[in-house]
């Protein structure tokens, strides 16, 4: 394989996702330090105001932990459990709501049987083997067979579908967090949400684009293995 096709694959394929990374994570972490001073006026905390949107669902068995870390924020839907990181549980800053919100609408969308969450959930073993395992194969193909390399694109290809099917999931999460929350807070507050909720989507679209050209990378060297 010639030196400047893997150098021109790698600007083409993967430097485009890398950047797009990097500028949605300054964005998440510009907008959660930013909002995270702003305190919100109508008294709810993150784990409040969670309780509140369950309760308010119908979804009172859903329990709220604390949990360590920073924007470490989860639901689980194996447990039905919503976990709020140490920043977003106890403050009442406009960042914290919008987090808190989001994380509810997972549980409110494992509720309803939204089918993206549910396909998700069924694609994590398969993509997390894909993951730890796809490049093993390929390289491993690159020095004993097509089949492997092979092999190993299609283990990829799962883990790709998986961050796919993820954006339909946090963008719908996110809709349903404006929404509700549009109705508790006044506007100007509602901008710091709409700003907070649209860096942390860019995040998974970053994901995305970054995967399908590791994807595209991989397809592109095992071409020219065969030719």
């Amino acid at each position: 394989m010639p030196y400047y096709y893997f150098n021109t694959s790698y600007i083409l394929y993967i430097l485009p996702g890398f950047f797009l990374a990097l500028y949605a994570q300054a964005k998440v972490q510009n907008a959660y330090k930013k909002y995270g001073q702003i305190f919100t006026g109508s008294g709810f905390t993150g784990a409040s105001l969670a309780r509140k949107i369950l309760d308010d669902h119908g979804l009172g068995h859903v329990s709220i932990h604390r949990v360590s870390g920073n924007l470490s924020d989860f639901y689980n839907p194996s447990d039905q459990t919503l976990h709020l990181s140490e920043g977003v549980y106890s403050r009442s800053s406009v960042a914290s709501l919008a987090i808190a919100a989001h994380e509810c609408g997972h549980a409110i969308q494992d509720a309803r049987d939204y089918f993206p969450l549910k396909l998700r959930s069924y694609l994590v073993p398969a993509a997390q083997f894909g993951s730890n395992f796809a490049f093993i194969l390929f390289f491993a193909g690159l020095v004993f067979s097509q089949f492997l390399m092979n092999l190993g694109i299609a283990l990829y290809a799962i883990a790709v579908l998986f961050t796919l099917v993820t954006l339909p999931v946090e963008y719908n999460a996110s809709h349903r967090a404006k929404e509700i929350l549009g109705g508790l807070l006044p506007m100007n507050e509602m901008q710091g949400v709409n700003t907070m909720l649209d860096a942390a989507a860019l995040t998974y679209v970053a994901s995305l684009a970054t995967a399908l050209g590791t994807l595209l990378r991989l397809l592109a060297l095992s071409g020219s293995r065969r030719d």
